[in-house]
């Protein structure tokens, strides 16, 4: 009855194994990393615009004006047409409630988000500017970008596999093995990081206090891979 159970639980095992993606011989799992960071040479900010007016008409005619204005303005910045993207008008009603708990009317809300793209990034702190004194309401988000991202990610993934097999034989040699060859690879996503935090605007027009030139730039743009490696291994 004992070598009874002892075989179920071996041919029970065998599929675990199997499913697992790991050889059943001799075998060591690794994972390589590694990171690059570039100068940011693109910006990407998202703008909005809106509107409080007593009619959803006036105020969807308050939003297209400053749209247009801003949009007429990008001719004098390194933004091409393809790098802009205008959402549609969105209206809705805004109400307020009085002190006896009865729903009143306040007006109407039209709002637009405007996403453009800045090739020179020396150029961010003056259109953004601009944007304030059209009436902008709001810069929401500013991403940095690097314009050899596919590059920098090909670049990046390959010091990972470089990271991964320089791992594999250093335990192997640690442990008087030899590496083997490769059994499986599994490259995991890749990681790009660079941005702002939400910058928000107060106010649609710009004082003598606010009018002094800022910095918004990050130093970096940074790319992370991962590769998961599993070779077959040799002991001595």
């Amino acid at each position: 009855m004992k070598t009874l159970c002892i075989s179920l639980l071996l041919l029970l095992s065998l599929p675990v194994i199997a499913n697992s993606g790991l050889p059943n011989t001799r075998h060591i799992a690794v994972q390589g990393s590694a990171e690059l960071t570039t100068t940011p040479d693109i910006a990407v900010i998202s703008f909005e615009v809106s509107s409080m007016q007593p009619t959803a008409l006036a105020a969807k005619a308050d939003v297209d004006e400053r749209v247009n204005q801003f949009l007429d303005g990008l001719d004098d910045f390194a933004v091409t047409t393809e790098g802009v993207t205008a959402s549609n008008l969105l209206t809705e009603p805004q109400y307020i409630y009085t002190r006896d708990n009865e729903q009143q009317l306040a007006g109407y809300r039209a709002s637009r988000s405007v996403q453009v793209e800045l090739t020179n990034i020396d150029q961010l702190n003056e259109l953004i500017n601009f944007g304030l004194k059209v009436e902008i309401s709001e810069v929401k988000n500013i991403q940095l970008r690097s314009s050899n991202t596919e590059e920098m990610r090909k670049k990046v993934t390959a010091m990972a596999v470089d990271n991964a097999k320089a791992n594999a034989a250093a335990l192997a040699s640690a442990f008087d093995a030899e590496l083997g060859k490769i059994y499986s690879i599994n490259a995991n996503a890749q990681r790009q990081q660079g941005g702002y935090e939400r910058i928000m605007v107060t106010g649609s027009r710009l004082g003598a206090a606010d009018a002094a030139p800022g910095r918004y730039l990050q130093a970096t743009v940074t790319f992370n891979s991962t590769v998961d490696a599993v070779f077959d291994l040799t002991v001595r």
